[in-house]
């Protein structure tokens, strides 16, 4: 399995595709689903999501706004509401929780590296770097190859 932290973070930071978070999230177990969703939900409160970032993150994840993990976005304090989306259990509510809860980082996260990180900062997350297999104009460096050895009567 692939580092959540590194994972989590490179999703919320673009430098994964959704479409890639969503299959490793569905390659998970039960628990270990329940697991990065709590994960999530903590990374969104060190970031200091807030109420005014839910319209944000609920058009960034591509979830109309009547999707249960939207409708508790909304209503009330977020750090009760993340706790509350962390907690849905049918499998097509976690998708999108999952999702969400991704967006939600991402604004927030967003937000606090303008404020508090623009001129630098000690957040290894803030370091991470596109995974080699996402460069789309980078291609593995060839061996260099050895000169051709001339035949002993051209020495």
């Amino acid at each position: 399995m692939a580092d959540p932290h590194i994972m989590l973070n490179q999703l919320a930071q673009g430098l994964r595709p959704m479409s890639q978070g969503v299959a490793w999230f569905e390659s998970l177990n039960t628990e270990e689903r329940s697991s990065t969703l709590v994960l999530l939900a903590h990374y969104c409160v060190q970031a200091r999501a807030t109420a005014e970032d839910a319209p944000e993150s609920i058009r960034r994840s591509g979830l109309r706004a009547t999707h249960t993990p939207a409708v508790l976005l909304v209503r009330g304090r977020i750090d009760q509401q993340l706790r509350k989306i962390t907690a849905l259990t049918p499998h097509d509510d976690r998708l999108k929780a999952f999702r969400l809860l991704i967006a939600v980082l991402a604004v927030a996260d967003e937000r606090r590296r303008e404020r508090f990180c623009a001129d630098g900062c000690g957040h290894a997350w803030h370091r991470l770097a596109t995974p080699p297999q996402e460069r789309p104009h980078e291609r593995p460096q060839e061996p260099p190859q050895e000169p051709p050895h001339e035949p002993a009567s051209e020495r």
